[in-house]
């Protein structure tokens, strides 16, 4: 499949449908804005190379820049949503990175691909704050206008044999009148279709007792009218759905569990000692770890009492890691960089950023190159390749169904509504 990534980091999404095979990359895009240096562009480069990769902020692109592509894939910038940010000050499509989207809906309006494969963290089925779920039921709409179908799953990279607890929701989106797209909408109609033969269910199985049908039975529609979407749409998207022609079905599903990798099976037999906790800053590190409730004094006089609960200290690893965040290259004492104890010398040390990479499934060293600030960033938002090469062992399979005919030959049965 000719393939267009997008927001392409450090080619996540490309080492993954590499690894899976029949898939090539014609054009990909990765900029960061507020960023003088690019160097996840730079990374991408030095392990692609520099042909038809792009590091252009993607608004400024034409859409017949890019070329036609069977599969468009992305991980669309997702820092509005991020767990970093407390869910009241997340400002979802009208933040300043989730406006983003619309450059994905302008190019696969323009070229009408016959599939898309999109991550984003699991926080964009409940954004935002205040109006619970609008922004996917915009994704939603705006797909279906567009002509597609989609699934949805949100995974736990853990629950799959990955070492790391990473929550990401990837969206499969199908034009309608594909051998895909004929298959997703027949399962509309199947009662087992979430849990048993659905895309994410066969790559990703779940518990199969009891198998409920859909609800609800004739699907939920979405508002027509955009502006009046945006405006008032409230609901609860589960971990697992199905949009066809604008209705929609959700449910939560419970992944049946591959055998536990544990984080200390990515350590390093040997760390330099750049990496190890000075002995007179433990005592601060396991103050930050540690849990609080204490007087505080706010800028204005106001005193009030400040609680939280501790975090491991240091992060257990006989079981997966916590989800890898932009900045765990922190030297600093603070909750969130993960220490471990070296399995060599018994002392506290950091992660490597070769162990990062492992925790994503990316090959040891693949970000060298870069400030070492950078390299943990960028693991920070990369996606776990494994799922992707996954997902794209699975879309192959069902792609080449029936004898299907090549992508360029494959209509809608009807066309897009406007």
């Amino acid at each position: 499949m000719r393939t267009v990534e997008l927001f392409a980091g450090v080619g996540g999404f490309r080492l993954g449908l590499e690894r899976a095979g029949g898939f090539e990359v014609v054009w990909s895009d990765q900029w960061e804005p507020s960023a003088k240096a690019q160097h996840a562009y730079d990374a991408y480069v030095r392990r692609f190379g520099a042909e038809h990769a792009s590091d252009r902020d993607i608004a400024t692109v034409g859409a017949d820049e890019v070329p036609g592509h069977d599969l468009l894939v992305g991980g669309f910038p997702c820092q509005d949503y991020s767990v970093q940010t407390t869910l009241d000050k997340s400002r979802g499509l009208q933040g300043r990175k989730g406006v983003l989207w619309w450059e994905i809906h302008r190019i696969v309006g323009h070229h009408r691909p016959p599939y898309l494969l999109l991550e984003n963290v699991d926080r964009l089925l409940r954004s935002p704050a205040r109006q619970r779920g609008r922004d996917f039921a915009i994704i939603l709409r705006c797909l279906a206008e567009l002509g597609y179908h989609v699934e949805w799953r949100v995974l736990n990279a853990a629950e799959h044999g990955f070492p790391q607890r990473r929550r990401r929701t990837f969206l499969l989106a199908v034009r309608d009148g594909t051998v895909v797209g004929r298959r997703m909408a027949t399962g509309a109609r199947d009662p087992a279709y979430l849990q048993r033969t659905g895309f994410f269910a066969e790559e990703f199985p779940v518990e199969q007792v009891p198998v409920l049908p859909l609800e609800p039975p004739a699907g939920e529609t979405l508002p027509a009218d955009l502006k009046a979407l945006s405006d008032t749409f409230v609901a609860d998207f589960l971990n697992a759905g199905l949009m066809v022609e604008g209705r929609w079905w959700t449910r939560r599903v419970q992944a049946l569990p591959d055998p536990v990798v544990p984080l200390g099976a990515v350590l390093e037999e040997t760390a330099s000692e750049a990496y190890f906790l000075p002995e007179d800053r433990l005592a601060a590190w396991a103050y930050q770890k540690g849990a609080k409730d204490e007087p505080r004094t706010a800028r204005n006089g106001h005193v009030y009492r400040y609680r939280e609960g501790p975090v491991a200290f240091p992060d257990p690893v006989d079981g997966p890691s916590r989800t890898l965040l932009t900045g765990e290259g922190n030297r600093s004492p603070n909750r969130t960089t993960h220490v471990v104890t070296d399995p060599a010398t018994g002392r506290l040390r950091r992660l490597t950023p070769v162990e990062c990479e492992r925790l994503n499934g990316f090959p040891d060293g693949w970000t060298e190159g870069m400030p070492e600030r950078w390299r943990y960033f960028t693991m920070g938002n990369a996606l776990v390749v494994g799922l992707v090469e996954r997902m794209g062992q699975r879309l192959r399979s069902w792609a080449s169904d029936d004898g299907a005919p090549p992508a360029e030959a494959l209509m809608p049965t009807r066309a897009p509504r406007r």
